[in-house]
């Protein structure tokens, strides 16, 4: 006689198996698309690393050179930047691996919702990447190399600290750039409404300019920079939501909240 509790826990454990298998091969997938992508561009790498360490060569003295502290620093730093840039060729391979996996536990309203907010995620991140890179560190470092004038000082820095600051700061713009669709999500999901949305905008300057205090240099010029965006940003996205939702759902919201 077979054990009932057996037979019904059986198709269970199969079920998280399988799943355990489906999630380890999309894993690899996606590793595998990365270590493709680096081994591809590895040639390059120097040059990669010159590409961006150009903003900061560019306001640095005549004859300014970029210091190497570390004895492997000058292998291991190209190396972690060409990994960067392949991961962030990938990174739409990479999401789609996530999509597969999760989209049959997701309704069809949602799958339909999945795509154009995967793209527009990438899109606004490479946006925020591309401001940080061609407006900010500009500024950034001739800001800073008109401080160091007047004190008599050489402006350089290691390559290990100057690939700590840039990746600081291409996370904080490109998460900044995500903003509208933060925004756009809490609204459609029915968490915050555009009214709410409305009312809470100066706790948004606020937090903007807290946000850009604590991740960019302690300059003033360097955090309106980040502060700015993120409150334009912010409005965008409530702008965004009000076409998204539709113009009857804004109209109810706004009879129910009187």
């Amino acid at each position: 006689m077979s054990d009932p509790q057996h037979t019904e826990e059986e198709p269970v454990e199969e079920t998280f198996i399988s799943h355990l298998v489906e999630l380890r091969d999309r894993i690899i997938r996606a590793g595998a698309s990365v270590i493709v992508v680096f081994i591809a561009l590895v040639y390059w790498a120097p040059d990669i690393f010159k590409l961006l360490a150009r903003p900061l060569m560019q306001n640095l003295p005549r004859d300014g050179k970029m210091i190497v502290t570390e004895v492997t620093g000058s292998f291991f730093v190209p190396m972690k930047v060409t990994m960067l840039v392949a991961f962030v060729i990938v990174l739409p391979f990479v999401l789609y691996q996530i999509w597969a996996f999760v989209a049959p536990g997701l309704y069809q309203h949602e799958k339909k919702l999945v795509a154009p907010l995967v793209f527009s995620s990438y899109t606004l991140f490479l946006c925020g990447m591309a401001f940080a890179y061609f407006v900010v560190f500009p500024t950034i470092f001739r800001v800073m190399a008109h401080y160091n004038a007047p004190l008599g000082a050489e402006m350089t820095t290691d390559i290990d600290n100057y690939l700590s600051f840039v990746l600081t700061m291409f996370l904080a713009f490109g998460v900044t750039f995500e903003v509208p669709i933060v925004v756009v999500l809490l609204a459609r999901m029915g968490v915050v409404s555009i009214q709410k949305l409305g009312q809470i905008r100066p706790y948004v300057i606020v937090g903007a300019f807290v946000i850009s205090a604590v991740v960019t240099p302690p300059e003033v010029f360097s955090q309106l920079i980040l502060a700015i965006p993120l409150v334009v940003l912010y409005e965008a996205g409530i702008i965004a939501a009000r076409l998204t939702i539709g113009k009857e759902r804004v109209e109810n919201e706004e009879a129910a909240a009187k």
